[in-house]
């Protein structure tokens, strides 16, 4: 059940059925000042390899804990099913597989593309929030990023996804995180 509480959290947002309104990458952030590691473990029988999830937030958006709600307004970059070598986010390269090829989430490094399923985004996407209440949202259909650790003990976390913007034309989002990532408060 715990899995799915961003998700939870996410479809009581979703609820009003927001369309996808942006029109340039240069509307989205490059860099994000905060960001949740969620520990699942081993969820799928299938799957050997620990999943985790990532949710980041920009400047001006912040989440209550003790409500796991976001307050303000920003944007909020969430990447679910992340499968990890271990039982943590390691350092390294990830890369979003294809829902076609199932034999890719069987292997660490790999993460969820972003899908639309009828209004409610999932596996890679970013939120616009305004005064905590959900505007908008972009899927990304692939992407890649980047795990460092840092000489002073933080983690650097670089993005590039791929997107439908504009014109059904294809374009590219790039973004940054370089802090400690907080792990995800359990209730």
């Amino acid at each position: 059940m715990k899995k799915y509480l961003p998700i939870l959290a996410l479809a009581a947002l979703v609820s009003c059925k927001p369309k996808i309104t942006y029109v340039s990458p240069n509307v989205f952030p490059d860099r994000y000042t905060m960001a949740w590691e969620e520990r699942h473990g081993h969820c799928y029988d299938s799957i050997p390899y620990a999943v985790v999830s990532l949710d980041l937030y920009s400047e001006g958006l912040t989440l209550d804990t003790a409500t796991r709600r976001m307050q303000g307004s920003g944007y909020n970059l969430y990447l679910s099913d992340i499968f990890v070598p271990g039982d943590t986010l390691a350092p390294g390269e990830y890369t979003s597989f294809s829902y076609r090829e199932d034999s890719e989430a069987s292997t660490p490094f790999t993460f969820l593309p972003g899908r639309d399923f009828e209004g409610t985004p999932h596996g890679a996407y970013l939120l616009k929030i305004e005064n905590g209440k959900l505007i908008s949202y972009q899927v990304f259909r692939s992407g890649t990023f980047v795990v460092q650790d840092t000489t002073n003990g933080l983690r650097s976390l670089s993005f590039t996804f791929v997107y439908t913007g504009a014109e059904n034309r294809t374009a590219t989002y790039e973004c940054h995180f370089q802090d400690s990532l907080r792990l995800w408060p359990k209730r």
